[in-house]
């Protein structure tokens, strides 16, 4: 009884040895891997730089239509009236997001990299509240459109902007807790 434990202990053993060494193999080979990557010629680089960019683009086509279908919905179910029309067509402008370019504190890499830790802190300070202040222009707006609708309309927008509350990231993230 006492030789069996022995043998299984060293074959436990033997097999945690090889599995480590298994790892630690994997793990050498893997920035090497990362090293043929980074060797990519420039136009290579520019390349994948344009490609990703047209991807980008496609993207945010396909998310402002969605946007564009989403509001149309929702003016369709408001049936909104010609007096209301001006502070749902404020709302929408709040809505809309900026152009890429147009992002506040946007900077390549190397101007980030160049900043102390106290510069970066306080340029992102600066971003969050550019951020903040856009968050109160859109709130300003929605309090103005809300305003002006009946009961009846407002609990219609409610009920259609909870179901969009947390965005699909986060619907995603609680689906799967």
């Amino acid at each position: 009884m006492n030789t069996l434990r022995k043998h299984l202990v060293i074959a436990f053993t033997a097999a945690g040895l090889f599995g480590a060494t298994v790892g630690a193999q994997a793990q050498s080979a893997a920035p090497a891997e990362g090293r043929q990557a980074s060797t990519l010629t420039a136009e290579q680089r520019l390349a994948k730089k344009a490609e990703w960019q047209a991807k980008a683009g496609e993207r945010h086509a396909k998310m402002a239509q969605k946007r564009a279908e989403h509001q149309a919905k929702l003016q369709a179910s408001l049936n909104l009236t010609a007096q209301q029309k001006p502070a749902w067509d404020a709302f929408v402008a709040s809505r809309t997001p900026a152009k890429h370019g147009e992002r506040a504190g946007r900077g390549d890499r190397a101007a980030w990299a160049s900043l102390s830790a106290p510069q970066r802190m306080e340029k992102q300070i600066a971003m969050q509240k550019a951020r903040t202040a856009k968050m109160e222009s859109r709130l300003t707006a929605l309090n103005s459109f809300y305003a002006v609708l009946t009961p009846e309309q407002r609990k219609t927008f409610d009920a259609q902007a909870q179901h969009r509350k947390g965005g699909r990231h986060h619907q995603q993230h609680r689906a799967n807790a």
